[in-house]
């Protein structure tokens, strides 16, 4: 069997020897280049834009402005369609733009030979502009008078409510304790190894062929051809291998414009690649949040009421704009579902780069507010803190408030005991003085969460997939679902593998999707892929096997219920050990037999119309050395409830890296914005603080299985959740250590000594 084991990664030989082949390792002859003209400004208008002197310079192929582009707003957050008109995305965005709405807003775009023509092209075009006033915060923005940055919107983007079980004042009015508090979280990067990048090109007169590093190929088809205004079917989107990507390429950022180039230019291919500068601020950031709270509790320990109000900065374009508040809202849900839970959320536009899907999509910034208030809570009446998520947190047999629907699945009461003991939270706390004093002064801190296996009910979930068997027997997989780094393709040939029967080595996923050949699938976000395929793969290697067992009966004269496949091999009954034909001696007859049989294939497409939350914690146990504002974290470790492992060194690696971003979010990494002018000053890894392998400690990693019947295989999310409990956990620990509760992200040295200073500490 294939499921639950580490088998080597199908993509792991092509990518450690440089073999597997990106969207920039695919050349074209005569392939012209492009780069945007970005805007100097924040907020305003441009009133003069003169290209004639870039025009003339020798290989330069085109000049293009706003003057040029189709006039078809459109929407470029990668969601998938919506037959419901309030649930489709905003569309505010033009392939160029006059209006600037954030430093660096593309205003006019050079086509040319070379990269050296085109800096110097970009340099000969002079653009004069009508300045207003930068609105970079949300209170700016929300100012009466302030002006719109889009017409029409008040600049808010969207808000939403919900309200679960009793009323919220009744509730906080019936609790012990009420406690208040307000939590900032940062905007903050993606940082994918790979930059943005795209290129197209037309074979014929009708048909454009866009080759991209995207996450969401067939959604970046149906958007290009809303965005030039062409019949979806003239469009055609290649993934090749990706350099991740982390919700950066949930969005369309560069297909609709070469696509509009290369149709404008006669079907040469045109190739546009961001630098890292231009992706720190050209592409997607992380929304920043401004959280109020309230929270109700009994001496006993029982939570009563969460009041959550948030405000959420979308910046200069809606891109993902109010669904990420929105989402963020529902899927803290499920954390504390026995609780009287108000949720009121905004979202608001700024003249900041525009913020979109980042790994847990809204998920960290409420969390780390909700975590930061339950700590304060469990303080407040003298209890501990584990024992007061143990009482309070989800179990099996609690249902979601809202929608009605049970937690088939639920390990949490087991991944915070498991936490608990990994880092020796009753020792350590007792060998402790309560009191610390020193410089040098040590913390325990705990955060849990909850997150979902997709975006069901609130987008439709579909993903196909395609199971063909070959003639020497091996079986070929295509789906629609998107490999970008996460190891999605193993998974998909493990899932196949486990129901046919077959090696899991005789299994051939195709990693490239193309929109005119892959089964639909809306793409790699949500947490979603491996449990929304694997209904699809299920049923359609479930599909295969009935087939192929068909023809075996055929053409061994034994009815088809009393075989089966086991290691590639038909066997009778249920003992692998009578073998009666192989399978590729199946596949030759099904194929060239004169009058029998014919390719054995199957194809189905899956709506998932249920989403298994997911559950975990994180422990840690670190330092704080006062004098330098520093922390050091001694040990950390990230528990799960992501139903069956599939593929333990895989899920290791996933919550490795999201624990490694969780840790980078709760301790470095901060876009810096001027709020006069709206420029960023650290748009590149210079000055923009990632941590690298010297400040990433140890991170252990453990799973409480459980299994979760809604699945093909018993699995729920996994990719993005690691990264949820880090910063609060972190938080709390430092809290724990120093006295000084942090509310705000990140927690760097100067965030820090801000605290310290103001406590006395310093």
């Amino acid at each position: 069997m294939a499921i639950g084991k580490s088998v080597k990664r199908i993509d792991a030989v092509a990518k450690v020897t440089g073999r597997a082949r990106y969207t920039d390792d695919f050349f074209m002859p005569g392939i012209l280049l492009a780069k945007y003209l970005r805007s100097t400004i924040a907020h305003g208008r441009v009133t003069k834009i003169d290209t004639r002197r870039a025009q003339r310079l020798p290989g330069v192929e085109r000049v293009f402005t706003y003057k040029d582009i189709p006039q078809n707003k459109f929407a470029t957050a990668g969601h998938p369609y919506s037959l419901e008109p309030e649930h489709k995305d905003v569309e505010d965005r033009l392939l160029l733009t006059r209006h600037v709405r954030y430093w660096g807003d593309e205003i006019a775009v050079v086509v040319a030979e070379n990269n050296i023509v085109l800096q110097e092209a970009l340099q000969l075009i002079d653009v004069s502009y009508e300045e207003y006033e930068p609105l970079v915060t949300p209170e700016a923005s929300l100012t009466e008078g302030a002006r719109e940055i889009h017409a029409g919107s008040n600049n808010i983007i969207g808000e939403s409510q919900y309200a679960v079980g009793e009323n919220i004042e009744k509730a906080l009015a019936s609790a012990d304790v009420v406690l208040e508090g307000r939590y900032r979280t940062q905007m903050c990067q993606h940082c994918h190894i790979e930059n943005h990048i795209a290129y197209a090109y037309m074979d014929d007169l009708e048909h454009i062929v866009v080759v991209s590093s995207t996450q969401i190929p067939h959604i970046a088809r149906r958007i290009i051809g809303e965005a030039l205004g062409l019949p979806w079917g003239r469009i055609r989107v290649i993934k090749p291998y990706i350099g991740g990507g982390f919700g950066a390429k949930q969005d369309v950022i560069l297909e609709p414009m070469v696509a509009f180039l290369t149709l404008k230019l006669g079907g040469r291919p045109v190739k546009m690649d961001l630098s890292r500068e231009e992706c720190m601020i050209g592409t997607r950031v992380r929304h920043p949040f401004d959280v109020k709270m309230r929270t109700g509790v009994n001496k006993d320990g029982t939570l009563v009421a969460l009041d959550i109000d948030a405000l959420s900065n979308t910046g200069a374009y809606a891109s993902h704009g109010h669904s990420v508040a929105g989402a963020a809202g529902a899927k803290s849900r499920a954390l504390y579902p026995r609780a009287a839970i108000k949720y009121h959320a905004r979202t608001v536009y700024t003249n900041i780069p525009a913020a979109g899907a980042m790994r847990a999509y809204g998920a960290p910034q409420i969390m780390y507010a909700v975590d930061c208030i339950i700590e304060e809570a469990a303080q407040r009446i003298g209890m501990d803190p584990v024992e007061f998520r143990l009482k309070n947190v989800a179990r099996l047999g609690d249902f979601d408030p809202l929608t009605g629907k049970r937690f088939e699945s639920c390990g949490l009461i087991e991944c915070l005991q498991r936490g608990k003991a990994l880092i020796g939270w009753d020792e350590k706390r007792a060998a402790r003085p309560k009191k610390q004093t020193g410089p040098v002064r040590r913390g325990l801190g705990v955060a849990c969460f909850s997150y979902a296996s997709g975006t069901y009910p609130v987008c439709m979930e579909i993903s196909g997939a395609r199971i063909i068997l070959n003639q020497d027997g091996s079986i070929h997989v295509q789906v629609g679902a998107t490999e970008i780094g996460q190891g999605l393709d193993t998974i998909v040939a493990q899932m196949a593998a486990e129901t046919l029967g077959v090696p899991f080595d005789r299994v051939h996923v195709v990693s490239t999707q193309d929109t005119d050949v892959a089964p639909f699938d809306t793409g790699a976000y949500a947490s979603r892929q491996a449990y929304v395929a694997s209904n699809a793969v299920f049923r359609a290697a479930r599909e295969l096997k009935a087939k192929i067992l068909e023809h075996a009966g055929r053409v061994t004269g034994i009815l088809g219920g009393e075989l089966d496949i086991s290691n590639g091999n038909i066997v009778h009954g249920n003992n692998p050990a009578n073998n009666v034909v192989s399978l590729r001696e199946v596949a030759l007859d099904a194929y060239y037999d004169k009058d029998r049989g014919g390719q054995l294939t199957a194809e189905i497409s899956y709506k998932t119309r249920t989403n298994a939350p997911t559950f975990g914690c994180t422990f840690v146990d670190l330092e704080v050395d006062v004098p330098l504002c520093k922390v050091n974290i001694k040990e950390i470790f990230n528990i799960h409830d992501s139903g069956v492992i599939l593929h333990p060194v895989m899920a290791k690696g996933q919550v490795h890296g999201g624990v490694a971003m969780g840790i980078a979010a709760g301790l470095y990494e901060e876009m810096l914005i001027d709020t006069q002018t709206g420029y960023i000053y650290n748009n590149n890894f210079l000055d923009y603080k990632i941590p690298t392998t010297v400040d990433v400690p140890d991170i252990g990693c453990e799973f409480v299985e459980t299994f979760e019947p809604t699945s093909g295989y018993g699995n729920k999310a996994l990719g993005e959740p690691p990264i949820v409990s880090p910063p609060p956990a972190i938080r709390n620990a430092i809290w724990d250590a120093t006295g000084v509760q942090i509310n705000e992200l990140p927690m760097t040295p100067h965030t820090l000594y801000k605290h310290f200073k103001k406590a006395g500490l310093l």
